[in-house]
């Protein structure tokens, strides 16, 4: 690894940790019940900002007002982990850049996993893929893939990304129809996204990215049997394992 690689792979790293500091605010506010949009206000009651360019949803992983008073619930309980968030998305950044390259769509795979990240933590939480999240993601992946199509040194096809959506989504959506107590129509919607990333790189990537999120699944659903934590019909938030999954098909596109 020479040292413009070196250089790009620390660039990620430090990108997904600063994004990961933010993911913990986000996901306390989506992680709610299916009737609700999102959270408005902390565990202590204190509303989030109307107003300013976020609006609330970026900041600290605790609110400010219980933690300058020292009262409150959220002074000492944070909204979401603290410390795993950020150390995911910098991990999976890193790894991105390493196997990316300079190649143009390592942009659109770092501006992706923040997103991913944050997905995967509200579905874990109350095992729920927000459509304010899933579907503008699947939009902006199409849509950022065919820009960097038109630019030099690119690895991949927009065509098949779309095709890949397609597909992955058509498969998620007939798996929901035989058995929607087993899926949730909310995995159908990410995969749109997952099979337009895992497109870029070709149908054997799409195909083992898709795969690898079943086995993944599958192997924390054993363990859970085997610790005796679960039972058959206990139900597992499955976005992550999806969103695992298109990250280790990605990764083998992209070497």
């Amino acid at each position: 690894m020479d040292a413009i690689q070196i250089a790009v792979v620390t660039l990620a790293a430090v990108w997904g940790a600063a994004t990961g500091l933010l993911i913990p605010r986000a996901a306390y506010r989506f992680s709610v019940e299916p009737e609700e949009e999102w959270r408005g206000a902390c565990p202590a009651g204190h509303p989030f900002p109307g107003s300013g360019p976020s609006r609330g949803w970026l900041g600290a992983a605790r609110c400010q007002v219980c933690t300058t008073s020292g009262t409150g619930v959220s002074a000492t309980v944070p909204y979401a982990p603290q410390v795993l968030l950020p150390v995911v998305s910098a991990l999976a950044c890193a790894l991105l850049a390493a196997a990316t390259g300079t190649r143009p769509e390592l942009a659109v795979w770092l501006l992706l996993t923040p997103v991913s990240v944050l997905l995967a933590a509200v579905d874990h939480r109350v095992h729920r893929l927000p459509d304010q999240l899933t579907l503008p993601l699947a939009g902006a992946a199409a849509v950022l893939l065919g820009v960097v199509s038109l630019l030099p040194e690119h690895d991949g096809s927009w065509t098949g990304s779309l095709l890949g959506g397609a597909a992955l989504g058509a498969f998620y959506l007939v798996l929901y129809l035989i058995n929607p107590n087993g899926m949730g129509f909310g995995d159908v919607k990410l995969a749109l996204s997952l099979g337009v990333v895992l497109g870029w790189y070709g149908w054997p990537v799409l195909v083992a990215g898709g795969f690898a999120g079943f086995l993944f699944g599958a192997v924390y659903g054993l363990g859970l049997l085997m610790l005796r934590r679960a039972n058959r019909r206990t139900g597992i938030p499955f976005g992550p394992f999806m969103i695992a999954g298109a990250l280790t098909g990605v990764l083998l596109g992209a070497l």
